[in-house]
């Protein structure tokens, strides 16, 4: 790494002692001057007791102001009154606050209070931060917010006002705010009526039902302003300029999202799993007993799992053979990815891959380039992220990357109980769960899937409009041993009409406020208690 030039350096007060605080480019640094130096101001000697050191990132770096030395200081969230004689040796000091990593990987704001015995430095070290802080181009600047008032158990507005709208205030962020008023109507407001071209980003508080609108509205937003036609699944569509977030951090994350079709008829996007066979039918089931709250995903989980469907299909994919990485090589996406920034811009090109359009079924054996798998299916999944959470440390696909224009295509043929619930358990340790005779997977830029009992519209509308005799006879005697002829595909919690789809990945459509993973997540050293130790 190119080393920074020095922007400023001084010896400024600091709780009881005297540090050397230097700035640069990069990085704000504060270190105590060691213990064989003393600095002596008028009658006042400060022995060090250590050579204590902190720095933090020009980036991270909130907001810089004037404090009045005569009210005190509030450091690290403590009110201290500075003794008379230090007031008067170093009358002017400053306040710099910025984000600080706390235990099990949070973020907080913190303050730190320089004093200095110049005002004409004060305000030399002021300017120059705040010039670095504008020199930030991935800082936003002013950012459209929404507000679910029914998120976080009814304290949406709450949670804004007390949390976030002071950071906003804070580093100088200008918001317009909307409170929402009923289901989508972020994402209609996005696609319609916002003025896109007066902010830097769009921000929700609120859940996962709130993002989800936000992608859908501000992706179909930009693909009709170019005019690129959702319903074709061969349309190359746009990336979004605007970022996405929750609580901007001041960086930025490229994220793939993925389009799904059905008959040349968009239906949704995704941005992390797409489920069918066990995850659709956990949550389908899961839908039908909202009644029992969370407990319910648990229940049809079990439920599914002893009921142990299998439904049969073909599925046709294009391999991503022109990539690095492989779902099965262990390289986790983190923080600057190599992986996601060369096959990012690999894919920015006109891929010889992005061409090649899916042939009909009858034809997709002989298809150069596509491959095509039949068979009876526990579980087609694919996962676009690794999917990682507290109950599978490792998540669906470890390996999966955020933004490499991939996903990640995982096939769990038809299998006893008791080997489905091994490949289950493989979840939850850091086993490779792919090594099994009946799961296979595919790291693909497109799939389509097509059920064996779904040939045609007709069948199809039958499936629909729940008028196919044997799934409804199905349905209303679970004590039959007869397997449904379909599931429901899961798109990120949402469950898709049609059975029969058609899904192309789009590379970084879409740029969210984040830094990527920056280290192992605190449920994956759950999984490993060495690690944790």
């Amino acid at each position: 790494m190119e080393k920074q030039p020095r922007l400023l350096a001084s010896q400024l007060f600091l709780k009881n002692s005297v540090f050397e605080v230097l700035l640069n480019g990069v990085l704000l640094t504060w270190k105590e001057i060691p213990a064989n130096k003393k600095v002596v101001s008028g009658s006042i000697h400060h022995p060090i007791k250590g050579g204590t050191s902190h720095s933090v990132s020009v980036s991270e770096i909130l907001a810089v102001r004037e404090l009045d030395v005569g009210g005190g200081t509030n450091d690290d969230g403590r009110w201290q009154k500075m003794p008379q004689k230090l007031t008067e040796a170093y009358p002017y000091a400053f306040t710099v606050s910025y984000v600080e990593r706390a235990r099990q990987h949070r973020w907080r704001c913190s303050d730190v209070t320089f004093h200095c015995s110049d005002g004409v430095l004060r305000q030399q070290w002021i300017q120059t931060i705040r010039e670095q802080l504008t020199a930030l181009t991935s800082r936003p600047k002013h950012l459209l917010v929404y507000i679910n008032p029914y998120g976080g158990k009814q304290q949406g507005e709450c949670i804004y006002e007390q949390k976030v709208a002071p950071l906003f205030a804070c580093a100088s962020i200008s918001t317009d705010v909307i409170v929402t008023e009923h289901a989508n109507h972020a994402r209609d407001h996005l696609k319609t009526e916002a003025e896109l071209k007066k902010y830097d980003g769009v921000v929700c508080v609120g859940g996962d039902g709130m993002f989800s609108e936000i992608v859908h509205g501000l992706v179909s937003r930009t693909q009709r302003d170019n005019g690129v036609d959702q319903n074709s699944p061969e349309e190359k569509l746009v990336p979004c300029s605007l970022r996405i977030g929750i609580i901007p951090a001041g960086d930025s994350q490229p994220m793939d999202v993925c389009s799904v079709h059905h008959n040349n008829t968009f239906l949704r996007y995704s941005i992390s799993l797409l489920g069918y066979g066990f995850y659709g039918d956990v949550l389908a089931d899961s839908e039908r007993k909202r009644w029992m709250g969370p407990a319910r995903y648990d229940f049809s989980g079990f439920k599914t799992f002893l009921t142990h469907h299998h439904y049969e299909g073909a599925v046709s994919f294009l391999p991503a053979t022109d990539i690095l990485g492989t779902p099965r090589d262990k390289t986790r996406c983190r923080a600057g990815c190599f992986i996601c920034q060369h096959d990012g811009q690999l894919y920015s090109g006109d891929s010889p891959e992005e061409s090649k359009t899916a042939p009909d079924v009858s034809d997709r054996e002989y298809e150069v380039g596509w491959g095509v798998v039949r068979g009876k299916f526990l579980a087609i999944n694919a996962a676009s992220m690794s999917c990682a959470c507290p109950r599978s440390p490792m998540g669906l696909s470890p390996a999966a990357h955020l933004a490499d224009g991939t996903t990640d295509l995982i096939l769990v043929r038809k299998c006893s109980r008791f080997n489905f619930l091994r490949h289950l358990l493989r979840h939850t340790s850091k086993d490779d769960q792919f090594d099994m005779t009946f799961v296979e997977v595919h790291r693909v830029r497109r799939f389509r899937f097509t059920p064996r009992h779904c040939q045609n519209d007709s069948e199809l509308d039958l499936r629909e409009n729940g008028k196919q005799l044997f799934s409804q006879i199905c349905r209303d005697h679970p004590a039959c041993s007869c397997s449904p002829a379909y599931s429901s595909w899961n798109c990120d919690g949402e469950i898709l009409p049609h059975a029969a789809i058609e899904v192309g990945v789009h590379c970084q459509l879409i740029k969210l406020f984040a830094r990527g993973i920056e280290e192992q997540p605190l449920f994956e050293d759950l999984a490993n208690p060495q690690c944790a130790l």
